[in-house]
């Protein structure tokens, strides 16, 4: 052991050693350094080539859409309202139905004609399949064409009708929070946006009108402008009674909370009293299907081995 340590080439070994594993565990370090640099790079990588996808398609996306909206102007000129007024009308049909793009006119027309040519092809095809080509036959054809051309203003009857009973029907709630709000010392336009809030997932129509009217008080335009806007592209009748009665207290200075609560509890009593209403018009509603379905089965039940037995007694006499 003494001659090891006596050795002169000892220490020249250790120090090569050390220098060695501190070199090599300097260059591992760095090669760590460069493989995370790598890896970064590749994200980074994968994310411009994705982000170049999402592009792309986004730009191919924008180009059908404007393809599409194009076509629809094109297609929805032929049947285009022919006043300004009829252009009003439907206009606010849509708005009542929620859609207010820009070209949701074109695209509504667009749709009736695309059903109306479609359905006459289809019924004219049917016409050439089943029959032998007789003029009964070719109206009917035609006439499917029609009743498909009629079809989006049914649908849009029923988008309209359902919105505004959304509306009506999530009106007692909101009043409800708008009071508590404003009971609690938040003027009515703090108050908006809150009830907004937190009725988005609750109600989210009624949620999204409260909303928009409140960025309408942001922007800079008057109250009574923004509540009349309101009751103006929804049509319901309780939202126009309400937005009159905000501006009446507004006007003369009277407890909006007040009001809050006398219109919502007569919103509760109307919403009673149609719910009476409907169930006391059920017993006739039910009177159609009862006789066109339900007696029909109990008459056969019961008379049905009867008759039989008769005719069995018939023949055998």
């Amino acid at each position: 052991m003494q001659e090891l340590l006596n050795n002169p080439y000892l220490l020249p070994v250790c120090i090569f050693v050390a220098a060695a594993l501190g070199l090599w565990s300097i260059a591992d370090m760095f090669v760590v350094r460069s493989q995370e640099g790598e890896d970064r790079l590749r994200r980074i990588q994968g994310i411009s080539a994705a982000a170049s996808i999402n592009e792309s398609k986004s730009k191919r996306r924008d180009e059908i859409k404007q393809w599409v909206e194009k076509t629809s102007s094109v297609l929805a000129d032929s049947v285009k309202p022919k006043t300004a007024k009829e252009a009003d009308k439907l206009r606010q049909q849509l708005s009542y139905a929620g859609l207010r793009t820009d070209s949701a006119q074109s695209m509504y027309l667009a749709t009736k004609v695309c059903l109306l040519i479609g359905g006459t092809l289809f019924g004219l095809l049917g016409v050439g399949i089943f029959s032998d080509g007789t003029a009964m036959w070719w109206v009917m054809g035609i006439a499917v064409g029609l009743l498909l051309f009629f079809l989006p203003g049914i649908v849009l009857g029923s988008l309209i009708k359902g919105r505004k009973q959304k509306i009506v029907l999530s009106m007692p709630d909101c009043l409800d929070l708008l009071v508590v709000c404003v009971e609690a010392g938040l003027g009515l336009d703090h108050a908006m946006r809150k009830v907004s809030e937190e009725m988005a997932e609750s109600n989210p129509v009624l949620a999204y009108e409260i909303s928009l009217t409140n960025m309408h008080l942001q922007m800079g335009r008057t109250r009574e402008e923004s509540l009349n806007d309101m009751a103006e592209r929804n049509g319901a009748e309780e939202l126009t009674s309400l937005s009159k009665m905000l501006i009446q207290a507004d006007r003369f200075g009277t407890s909006i909370a007040q009001a809050l609560r006398v219109q919502s509890e007569s919103l509760r009593i109307k919403r009673r009293q149609k719910a009476e209403e409907k169930a006391s018009k059920t017993a006739v509603q039910l009177l159609f299907p009862l006789v066109l379905f339900i007696f029909p089965g109990i008459f056969v039940v019961l008379v049905g081995p009867a008759a039989i037995n008769i005719i069995e007694g018939m023949l055998t006499n």
